[in-house]
């Protein structure tokens, strides 16, 4: 690799590991802090006892969360609140769990900071002379369609377990209210920043330092609970320069026949339906990273691969490292995943929302 492609390589990797860093230190003190355990009994009292009421505000929620603070924390953090107020409310918890799971993927095009893949994607939509605006009048079409495909199948799927009411409202767990009252200030006002067209890292970087002073004069002796995804963070690395040498050995031209060459509806859904099966095969991350260079520097074909590479990899469990993780706090809460009926499920829920996402952007 050349001292050019590497500082192209850095300049493009950089700006997304700062912000992964830092978005998973927000979303870990706001966790602490008990933004998601408050938000999560909130919308059992506000379900008025009816339990498809309180799906819906847990769509809500996991939607936004998904969209402001990435997948990852919907997955990591949101599916445990969820979990444990459908089993104190007396209500099946599979229903909610996999809504987390599948809305943390198909809720994640809407902006850059809701996926990795979208950060990577928003080099290339600057290299084309489009700007954050630009990308969002792309994406908000199928980002909304995906979210309602999404919530429509569970709706089918789980219909009998979404029926009846429920008596309890357990409260949220005791929280520094000072402590809650500035994390979730900051998740708030991290969405208009994130849109305002500053390098998301930037906002992200401010939320970081505010919570963590905050958590030092409020709760000092929990600084060293916040950890750094550092793992995850060297392997993302080493995967991004993996997949780029082979790209410029040419690991693009072997790939070129899956993807096709148009612009035309056909060509966004051959991009989408090669994004979304190579995803479920080895991850989406470098799925995305190896079809990337066959988008033709065209932003519909880029954004009908963001579709599915976002919105597909839930067929399994490796396809995107927020279901990963998701299954991993289903089992720290006891819940068992029959993966075969789960695949099943999420093949009909993928299907579905790739295809409604895509026509979205035909449109």
């Amino acid at each position: 690799m050349s001292t050019s492609d590497l500082a192209e390589l850095t300049g493009h990797v950089l700006p997304v590991m700062v912000f992964l860093i830092m978005i998973t230190i927000v979303a870990e003190i706001a966790d602490m802090a008990g933004v998601f355990d408050v938000a999560g009994h909130w919308a059992a009292r506000a379900g008025r006892h009816r339990t498809w009421l309180l799906w819906l505000l847990v769509v809500a929620l996991s939607t936004v969360c998904t969209i402001v603070l990435s997948l990852d924390t919907t997955a990591v953090l949101l599916t445990p609140v969820v979990i444990a107020v459908a089993r104190q409310v007396g209500v099946r918890p599979m229903p909610f769990a996999v809504t987390t799971v599948w809305l943390a993927n198909t809720a994640s095009l809407l902006l850059p900071v809701s996926n990795l893949t979208n950060l990577l994607a928003l080099h290339r939509f600057s290299g084309l002379g489009l700007t954050l605006h630009d990308y969002i009048a792309l994406t908000w079409r199928p980002a909304l369609a995906a979210v309602v495909a999404t919530a429509v199948v569970i709706a089918v799927l789980h219909r009998h377990d979404l029926r009846g009411t429920y008596a309890i409202e357990p409260p949220a767990d005791p929280h520094d209210r000072t402590l809650l009252i500035v994390a979730a200030t900051v998740c708030v006002a991290l969405g208009p920043a994130f849109v305002s067209g500053v390098m998301p890292a930037i906002p992200a970087a401010v939320g970081a330092a505010v919570l963590l002073a905050t958590l030092a004069v409020r709760r000092r002796e929990m600084l060293r609970e916040v950890t750094v995804p550092w793992l995850m963070v060297g392997a993302v690395t080493v995967l991004l320069v993996v997949v780029e040498i082979a790209g410029q050995h040419g690991m693009h031209r072997h790939l070129a026949g899956l993807t096709g060459t148009g612009t035309d509806a056909a060509d966004l859904w051959q991009v989408s339906a090669a994004g979304a099966v190579t995803s479920n095969v080895v991850n989406n991350l470098p799925a995305y990273l190896a079809l990337e260079r066959l988008t033709i520097d065209d932003p519909h074909r880029l954004v009908a691969l963001l579709i599915g590479t976002n919105l597909g990899p839930i067929v399994t469990v490796w396809g995107s490292l927020a279901t990963l993780l998701w299954r991993e706090r289903c089992r720290r809460a006891g819940l068992e995943i029959p993966l075969a009926a789960f695949a099943l499920r999420s093949a009909l829920c993928a299907i579905v929302v790739v295809a409604a996402a895509t026509t979205a952007l035909t449109l």
